[in-house]
């Protein structure tokens, strides 16, 4: 609560003005303290993640198979397939259904970078559905 004086009298008036500095002093100081504080609670640490022991799920009746061999070679179905051609081919594959599930393998020596590149080329051809094969393994008990 501030203090006005008046000039002529000894009598002091209120002054009924809110002193909002000591406020944006506190919200400047946890600003501060959050954008310091943020970039700690983030975790890096390297985890060996398990085998899934979860049932598959069912199949469909026409599954469209998407496979990735150790030398690179990309083929949907049977037919080899180049990756600046996947959208096409599975357009004609799929009747142009974008819902369909790509069911997406690849063999263990394939680098993490030509993964990538194909499910970039899955994305832009439209093909956001895409499930991981993967070997089951038996539940651990």
């Amino acid at each position: 609560m501030g203090l006005h004086l008046k000039e002529g009298d000894d009598d002091l008036a209120e002054n009924h003005e809110i002193n909002v500095t000591p406020f944006i002093d506190v919200m400047l100081v946890l600003l501060i303290i959050f954008m310091v504080a943020a970039p700690l609670a983030t975790v890096d640490i390297k985890v060996d993640l398990p085998a899934s022991t979860a049932k598959p799920a069912p199949r469909p009746e026409k599954p469209v198979f998407l496979s990735v061999k150790a030398d690179q070679r990309l083929y949907l179905g049977e037919e080899p397939v180049k990756v600046e051609a996947l959208g096409p081919t599975l357009d004609a594959r799929t009747h142009n259904n974008k819902d369909t599930t790509i069911f997406f393998q690849a063999d263990k020596g394939v680098d993490y970078g030509d993964l990538m590149s194909v499910m970039d080329a899955l994305r832009a051809a439209g093909y956001l559905k895409v499930g991981l094969v993967g070997l089951e393994t038996a539940a651990k008990k």
